[in-house]
């Protein structure tokens, strides 16, 4: 935040993260995994974050569970003091999109293909995953998954997705192992969408 003055920004650094840091980065960790695990399952990570903009307290949950000194994090736009906020409750560093394990976006689509990093096959692991924010779960497109970790196939509605969703997906799906994960966030919850989810209109 430009004009910040160092003790303002300290506080603001300090302040938001997890209340219990052991017990809250367990149950959001555990809640990304299952979604991950189960696309198109819905789950609440609580009200255990308030960053500062433009996270979501999901997404912001999110980074506080998964990241540390050694994860790039890529968040277009962000200031100083969510720079601070990060450094200090995660050690994690903001990054180039290029370099980044994690990465706040406001929407997925093509372009994301060419702009993070989609890992090697000798070692997909070394993509991105992507933190999206909607408008909102239960209206808006209706998609229908189907792939690992869904009994034949589910039907999600998600709002604000934007032009380009279900194809960018078709194209990420096609360069599995490689590729993107996506998890959706709205509010405080997430909807997970693994590189291996076969995502189309419904």
């Amino acid at each position: 935040m430009v004009g910040t003055s160092t003790p303002d920004l300290s506080r603001l650094a300090v302040a938001g993260g997890f209340a219990d840091p052991v017990f809250d980065a367990q149950a959001v960790f555990s809640a990304i995994l299952k979604a991950l695990s189960r696309p198109g399952t819905i789950l609440d990570t609580g009200a255990r974050a308030a960053p500062p903009a433009p996270l979501s307290p999901a997404q912001a949950a999110a980074l506080l569970a998964l990241c540390d000194a050694d994860t790039p994090v890529h968040v277009p736009a962000a200031g100083e003091t969510l720079g601070a906020w990060l450094g200090f409750q995660t050690g994690a560093r903001l990054s180039e999109a290029a370099d980044a394990r994690f990465a706040v976006v406001g929407r997925f689509d093509g372009a994301c293909l060419k702009t993070f990093p989609l890992g090697t096959l000798s070692f997909p692991d070394r993509s991105a995953t992507l933190l999206v924010e909607v408008a909102s779960f239960g209206s808006g497109e209706a998609l229908r998954l189907s792939g690992p970790g869904i009994s034949g196939v589910t039907t999600i509605r998600v709002d604000g997705l934007g032009d380009g969703f279900v194809a960018a997906r078709r194209a990420n799906r096609a360069l599995f192992p490689c590729g993107l994960d996506l998890v959706l966030t709205c509010g405080r919850e997430i909807l997970g969408l693994p590189r291996s989810t076969i995502v189309e209109e419904a």
